[in-house]
């Protein structure tokens, strides 16, 4: 995926970033991050997510995944 360069010099396409929260900042920078989308896609694509690749979303990125929910009689 390659960023659309055609406009980078023009200040009014970053306004949007002046009304942006911390997290949704982190979250701009973390999309257009190759090694994020790489592991991303990784998790994504794998047959079963292993204990490797979800240490690695964990500590690398900061990423915490819910476990699968599971039923509970009362």
């Amino acid at each position: 995926m390659s960023p659309d360069t055609t406009r980078w010099h023009s200040s009014s396409t970053y306004d949007y970033l002046d009304h942006l929260t911390a997290p949704d900042v982190g979250w701009e920078w973390l999309r257009r991050n190759d090694d994020y989308q790489r592991d991303f896609d990784a998790l994504r694509t794998a047959r079963s997510q292993t204990p490797d690749l979800i240490e690695r979303a964990s500590v690398w990125w900061g990423l915490r995944f819910r476990g699968l929910a599971k039923a509970q009689r009362n």
